[in-house]
């Protein structure tokens, strides 16, 4: 049985099942262990407002306590380390205070604004990278995957997609070609995030989609670094080594704990295309699973957006426009590339476009109200060809509109990325 309960409750011998919190903010990386001595149980104490506790697996509250208001029972539900059911907070406090019966929890974090998430994403991001770099070390050593160990990084991820769509997966676009590997993962995983919120996955899904994004591509580690790692293109029986990474990442994550069969899913089928033409099964339609659909969508997107050893990334705008082509060649299902769209937008944060004004600007977050207006930082007038002191321009108030999708090596522009990235955010 589940049980929420108050940290002045806790006892050693007990299970904790879930610490609320990011896990940016408390000493526990892992959410699920056995309470085992005094300082865990002080650290707790101290950092947290309530925690869950698994009574089945270690001791449960002494038995004049469990009629307390401060004690919530959680039967038959998931929650997660943010504390409670699927996303939401439950109150603590006298009976008073609780919800009725049936009543709408409070659920999603408080919105935020692109520029606040930005900073605070970029902290995750880095994390992130720190994170992703020691499993991959892991797996090249021959260690066992254990997932559980990215439940809370998956969940700060999510909850940064919550606050603010577009600031994370900005943000984690940005990586250099030495990078590449791991930040892909992390990439993905908030591109997955993002596309199953627009396709209104619960979040016990969103979470294992999530997860999926950040294990996806971890075969690659066990992949002869040289032809990983080769700055120019492969040979063909290079190519059919670098095609063996699903299998092999599959069969890595089945001999771990902790994967559930989406990841497990998602891993060794991100490769196949709706019109059978991809690997390692030569999958088609139907046979594709929808996890194994958005996959496919995102791990593409970011690969194609990211600088990798052989060739500088794509504008992310450009990027949008050659997969709807590759959609309707049948590479992607074309109603989750349509919901991916939506969720990064028709022109994606960094995209070079040029008004009808004949002014340049770089996009820096997606409209309220349009995918064809977002905001954006006008930076070049093409009219008098000198640069322009950068200013905001939020397309849907105002009578200019965007013209064309402009490619920057075309301009000669780089380093566009600064003109949407807060200075503190930049690694």
């Amino acid at each position: 049985m589940l049980r929420k309960i108050s940290p002045h409750q806790l006892r050693i011998g007990m299970h904790i099942h879930e610490v609320p919190g990011s896990w940016l903010s408390h000493p526990f990386w892992r959410a699920s262990f056995k309470l085992a001595d005094e300082k865990q149980l002080a650290q707790l104490r101290d950092a947290v407002p309530h925690v869950v506790i698994d009574t089945s697996k270690g001791l449960d509250v002494a038995a004049a306590e469990t009629p307390t208001s401060q004690t919530t029972f959680l039967d038959d539900v998931e929650v997660n380390d943010m504390g409670g059911e699927e996303g939401t907070e439950v109150a603590i406090g006298p009976p008073e205070a609780l919800p009725p019966s049936g009543a709408p929890l409070p659920s999603q974090p408080k919105p935020a604004s692109f520029q606040d998430e930005v900073l605070r994403a970029s902290r995750i991001v880095a994390q992130s990278r720190t994170a992703m770099q020691s499993m991959f070390q892991d797996v090249r050593l021959g260690k066992a995957v254990d997932a559980e160990h990215c439940l809370p990084l998956v969940d700060d991820i999510t909850q940064s997609v919550s606050r603010n769509p577009g600031a994370i997966v900005s943000l984690a676009r940005l990586k250099t070609s030495d990078d590449y590997t791991y930040m892909h993962s992390v990439a993905v995983c908030a591109l997955m995030v993002s596309l199953a919120r627009q396709l209104k996955l619960n979040e016990a899904d969103t979470r294992e989609a999530g997860l999926a994004g950040l294990v996806h591509d971890l075969g690659k580690a066990l992949m002869p670094p040289e032809v990983l790692n080769k700055p120019g293109a492969l040979t063909r029986e290079e190519f059919a080594i670098m095609k063996s990474h699903p299998e092999a990442g599959h069969r890595m994550l089945v001999e771990g704990r902790g994967v559930g069969p989406v990841p497990l899913d998602v891993c060794l089928h991100h490769h196949e295309k709706v019109n059978g033409k991809g690997y390692p099964h030569g999958l088609a339609g139907d046979e594709i699973s929808l996890f194994a659909k958005m996959g496919a969508v995102c791990d593409v997107y970011d690969a194609i957006t990211s600088n990798r050893p052989y060739k500088a990334g794509w504008d992310p705008s450009e990027s949008v426009q050659k997969m709807a082509q590759w959609a309707k060649d049948g590479h992607f299902d074309e109603r989750i590339f349509q919901a991916f769209v939506k969720s990064v937008g028709i022109y994606p944060t960094g995209s070079l476009v040029k008004l009808k004004s004949g002014r340049l600007a770089v996009v820096v977050e997606q409209g309220e109200t349009s995918l064809l207006r977002p905001v954006v930082k006008v930076f070049y007038s093409t009219k008098a060809s000198e640069p322009l002191v950068p200013q905001l321009l939020d397309l849907s108030q105002s009578s200019d509109d965007i013209a064309s999708r402009e490619q920057p090596a075309t301009w000669g522009f780089k380093n566009l990325d600064e003109l949407w990235m807060p200075p503190d955010a930049r690694g």
